[in-house]
């Protein structure tokens, strides 16, 4: 009799989970930012929410929770209901990186998120100040080795994905420059294109349009291949590099426990977004590359990402308070 109980019981749990992705949303759903608007997550993020609230007739709404590098608004995300009713955007370096880098994080990234979809990742692209001698790679890798620890990149911040980008890259080519950190990627493109700093790693989204300006020349794209928004950009192996591919994906999480109805829901709309081609469009004029990974697949790329990035950072010796 107990156990007709127990299978009673969780026959009626399944059906009421069913019910209830059935009906969701059925009210506004938070999407949790841990960074400041205007941002590459709030540039990727806001018009697909967009377009998603307009396919189930409910709101997204963004809730901006900056600081720390990503990791207050992860955190909150991470310790709110996991009823589907609070999302949270995440980006390579809150997932991936953070764990490293930082000594204790309020949250397991694994324990306590599940992975909802990929939206898209986007390369980074080696830049340098237009009066820098070296005109490709394979010269700035000879000027860096015959000045060893006197050259500068700049990065948004210790620990971040830019940082790593560029210790990656000098692990690869055995070249050694001083690091100097900025509160953000604005400050650092500024100074960039000032000459206080001679290179860094950003997004196609931060670095191309000052390219094209002539404020900065693009050295390479960290990618197999060349972008299509930059095909005049040779990849950093073709100019004389390694072979690199460095970049940062956005995507969305929930908190662990989320049904996996609703989190086949939101993939779904995801995938739904993903194939307006207004938003298509509007994503490869920025450098984005659209993705909609499921769940699962998602999943296994945050898995394979943390173990590169974990190599990276304990072989660099990369710490953040």
């Amino acid at each position: 009799m107990a156990r007709k109980n127990l299978l009673a019981a969780a026959a009626a749990l399944a059906m009421a989970a069913a019910a209830n992705a059935q009906t969701y949303p059925a009210k506004p759903v938070r999407v949790i930012l841990p960074f400041a608007a205007g941002g590459g997550l709030d540039i990727v993020l806001r018009p697909l929410l967009q377009k998603m609230s307009e396919s189930v007739q409910q709101q997204f709404v963004i809730d901006i929770r900056a600081g720390a590098n990503g990791i207050i608004g992860t955190e909150i995300g991470a310790k709110a209901p996991a009823d589907g009713y609070t999302l949270i955007g995440a980006t390579t370096g809150t997932i991936t990186i953070n764990p490293h880098v930082y000594a204790k994080l309020p949250f397991d990234p694994v324990r306590d998120l599940v992975p909802v979809s990929n939206v898209g990742a986007t390369s980074f692209v080696m830049v340098v100040h237009p009066s820098l001698a070296a005109r490709n790679v394979r010269e700035f890798i000879a000027l860096a080795k015959k000045h060893p620890g006197e050259l500068t990149y700049g990065s948004p911040g210790i620990g971040g994905t830019n940082h790593l980008a560029a210790e990656y890259f000098l692990q690869q080519t055995g070249t050694r420059l001083i690091h100097v950190p900025y509160k953000g990627s604005q400050p650092l493109i500024a100074d960039l294109v000032g000459g206080h700093v001679i290179m860094g790693f950003d997004s196609m989204m931060a670095t191309m349009p000052q390219v094209r300006a002539g404020r900065l020349r693009a050295m390479g794209v960290a990618a197999a291949k060349r972008s299509p928004v930059a095909p005049e950009v040779p990849t950093l192996a073709e100019a004389g590099g390694p072979e690199l591919v460095i970049g940062s994906w956005y995507g969305l999480l929930a908190p662990a426990g989320t049904p996996r109805e609703i989190l086949l829901k939101l993939h779904t709309e995801v995938t739904k977004a993903l194939a307006i081609p207004e938003l298509r469009e509007r994503y490869r004029t920025t450098g984005l590359e659209p993705i909609g990974s499921s769940s699962e697949q998602f999943a296994m790329e945050i898995r394979d990402d943390t173990a590169r990035w974990g190599k990276v950072a304990r072989t660099a010796n990369v710490r953040a308070e």
